[in-house]
């Protein structure tokens, strides 16, 4: 199974492209999109789609996790991701791909064992799953990785949506 993973972001959004067979990861491909925060709205969505759509014509992942939003104290902030994540969700269905979400607390979960753990816990789980030779940058690129690993250990991800 190839899982695209999706760490969802307004000025940077991770993904990660993984096979997934017998038990053993394959990283394809992964990095992050980055639009400036002096474009306009409108036109950072667009760079989101198009930039994302691509990487999904290229490597055509079977199913995709896409990080559920985590909502701290900024309004805004939230707002924003959330345009984000809807475009990461419409790319990936305008292009035939199954969607799964989850929680940052069951990606944490899934890879450390423990739903608390700090963000050091993951990024080193998941360069020592994929055998890499460091952890993947930024940080939206791991965390990406990190949700298509989460997808594999919940046997596909039974959440469609």
């Amino acid at each position: 199974m190839r899982i695209l993973g999706i760490d969802p972001g307004y000025a940077i959004m991770g993904y990660g492209v993984l096979d997934y067979i017998g038990n053993k990861f394959t990283a394809v491909k992964y990095g992050s999109i980055t639009t400036d925060a002096h474009t306009p709205n409108e036109e950072r969505l667009k760079i989101l789609y198009d930039e994302l759509s691509e990487v999904i014509r290229e490597y055509k992942p079977d199913e995709a996790s896409i990080e559920e939003l985590f909502y701290n104290t900024n309004a805004t902030t939230a707002i924003m991701v959330g345009e984000a994540r809807g475009i990461a969700m419409l790319a990936c269905v305008q292009n035939n791909v199954r969607i799964s979400e989850y929680t940052p607390l069951q990606i944490k979960s899934a890879l450390t064992g423990y739903g608390r753990a700090d963000k050091k816990q993951v990024q080193a789980m998941v360069k020592m799953i994929l055998g890499l030779s460091e952890v993947p940058k930024p940080d939206d690129t791991a965390d990406a990785i990190a949700a298509a690993i989460c997808h594999a250990h919940n046997n596909g991800g039974r959440r469609p949506r």
